[in-house]
């Protein structure tokens, strides 16, 4: 492969297959080091035969330290397969080559040098007690794939490629593509231009577009059409996330409480119920939102405090929840309540559709039973933040989901895959926007007498942000199509929303790098898209949280 000082435009032809072979043939021996992690892992994390949560947790880096590399694997290993699918269709031309060997470059280089689980912590292979030599095929990988001279030549074919919709040909057939160009143009011409003044005036983002998305299918995306809905895919949806949160996450995000609510009814609802909410859901004639976390627990939702009183054929709601989005304009809460008080963990919670009436600026919770307030945030704010509080707020018999007790936190389970992937989506959608800000403000700015693109490592931010958002999006179109195809998907999608979540905050952070003094000024929108990225990284599911569900699905 070439090194720096060669030209990279020698590189194309001669190097097509045998890239894809030393891709490929670098993958068992990082499969080889992810079993032996697995297995000494699991010797430390086991007692009486058992995988032990207390050992987990006291050996919790060396665990967490897994699911990432877990997570590194698994996106080499699709990024593998989009090379080669993209090969097979005659579509892997210089761009797509240059993605796919500095990812693997890169990748390789942190699973035997140390991968970054976050800014300040990095997970190194002895920390799972693995002693390993970097072969002589993967280090010919480390040190020719991901140099000066192939970032830079990523950057000028994406500065050719401009008007292209993505970097790099994303492998989803035709329909997606152009489902993807239709909600692209929603963004550019409806959100991008008012995004940045919603954001800096704290305002909710205006019912006009809500309705404009209703009418476009966003909120009836993957609901059945038997139920009013278009029964598309979770692929469909992780390119519509991807693009309007490319926009504004706040936009991204508006579809996520439908998500929810609409998964949470056809998996746990009862065939009245399906049938009551779920047009009504798929029209926005009904905004639902998600009313599960309490002051005090955060991803303990097995220890909810709020309790739901039987009182004849109805339930009286009395607790505290915060944290509750779009909580003040929607007409039903999918709320988590203990309708059992001698529990104490997650088997005495059930799941109710608690309808409300939508609230005004001046009068935001109208309902009896129930008053809120805003949390002011960072960022995320086109919908806001509430705490809210219920005493004996009134939930009718028949909204009790499924019409059982007890069943309310095996039904959120359910949401979790949808609800990740979809997370993951946002999450490239946000990266992306802070590649569009970063890419054009090194573009148009001057010092020394060029543009800021002209220097190495300005140009070496934005190849990698194009890089990791390639690799996060074919690790969430993966979990995407497995959920399509009705197989477990929970381990994929975890990874997904785990890597997807650190590439937006890289990419946020490194676009506001490339802006200098002028990205920490509000004017500028890197500086809302820095406070957007960061929530990525704690909403459904902390990182940490993240990485333990999957480290405890890899070794269970």
């Amino acid at each position: 492969m070439a090194h720096d000082g060669q030209d990279m435009t020698m590189m194309r032809t001669p190097l097509l297959n045998d890239l894809l072979a030393q891709t490929a043939a670098s993958l068992p021996a990082v499969d080889v080091l992810l079993d032996q992690a697995k297995a000494n892992i699991r010797a430390l994390v086991t007692k009486d035969g058992r995988i032990s949560a207390p050992l987990i947790e006291a050996n919790q880096t060396a665990a967490h330290g897994l699911a990432w590399l877990a997570t590194y694997a698994q996106a080499l290993h699709q990024m593998q397969a989009w090379a080669e699918r993209l090969t097979a269709d005659g579509k892997f031309g210089e761009t797509e080559q240059l993605l796919h060997q500095i990812a693997f470059g890169e990748y390789l280089a942190q699973i035997y040098g140390g991968i970054q689980m976050n800014q300040g912590e990095m997970i190194r292979l002895h920390d799972m007690g693995i002693t390993a030599t970097m072969p002589a095929e993967i280090n010919a990988l480390v040190v020719d794939a991901n140099t000066q001279a192939a970032r830079t030549r990523l950057v000028t074919l994406m500065q050719e490629q401009s008007a292209n919709v993505t970097v790099g040909v994303s492998g989803l057939d035709d329909e997606l593509e152009m489902i993807r160009e239709q909600f692209r143009r929603f963004s550019v011409e409806k959100v991008e231009p008012h995004a940045h003044d919603w954001h800096l005036k704290d305002e909710l983002i205006p019912m006009e577009i809500i309705e404009e998305l209703a009418e476009i299918g966003v909120f009836g995306l993957t609901i059945p059409e038997e139920y009013g809905g278009f029964g598309l895919s979770k692929s469909a949806m992780c390119v519509v996330s991807e693009e309007l949160s490319r926009g504004y996450i706040g936009v991204g995000s508006l579809g996520t409480r439908s998500e929810i609510a609409a998964e949470l009814i056809l998996c746990g609802g009862t065939e009245a119920q399906k049938q009551k909410w779920l047009p009504r859901i798929a029209s926005a004639e009904t905004l639902p939102t998600a009313v599960f976390t309490e002051p005090n627990t955060g991803s303990d939702l097995g220890s909810l405090r709020t309790r739901a009183v039987k009182k004849g054929d109805d339930w009286e709601v009395t607790g505290n929840k915060t944290w509750i989005t779009h909580a003040a304009r929607t007409h039903v809460m999918t709320l988590l309540a203990r309708t059992d008080p001698d529990t104490t963990d997650y088997k005495g919670l059930s799941m109710f559709l608690a309808e409300k009436t939508p609230g005004s600026d001046a009068e935001p919770f109208p309902t009896d039973g129930m008053i809120g307030g805003e949390i002011e945030v960072l960022g995320y704010r086109g919908m806001k933040e509430y705490e809210l509080a219920f005493d004996g707020f009134h939930v009718a018999g028949h909204n009790l989901l499924g019409g059982e007790t007890g069943k309310g936190f095996k039904q959120l389970m359910q949401t979790f895959e949808s609800a990740r992937i979809q997370t993951a989506a946002r999450a490239i959608g946000v990266a992306a926007s802070a590649l569009d800000v970063g890419m054009q403000y090194a573009t148009d700015r001057k010092q020394f007498g060029k543009a800021l693109i002209d220097f190495p490592r300005v140009s070496g931010k934005l190849a990698m942000m194009a890089v990791e958002i390639m690799i996060a999006r074919q690790l969430t179109y993966f979990s995407a199509h497995e959920k399509d195809n009705d197989r477990r998907c929970d381990l994929e999608a975890g990874m997904a929303k785990l890597l997807g979540a650190r590439v937006a905050w890289a990419c946020a952070d490194n676009a506001l790098q490339i802006h200098g003094g002028n990205g920490f000024a509000l004017e500028y929108k890197v500086s809302r898209i820095l406070c957007d990225a960061r929530i990525l990284n704690i909403f459904e599911g902390a990182a940490e949280i993240q990485a333990q569900v999957i480290a405890r699905r890899l070794l269970d």
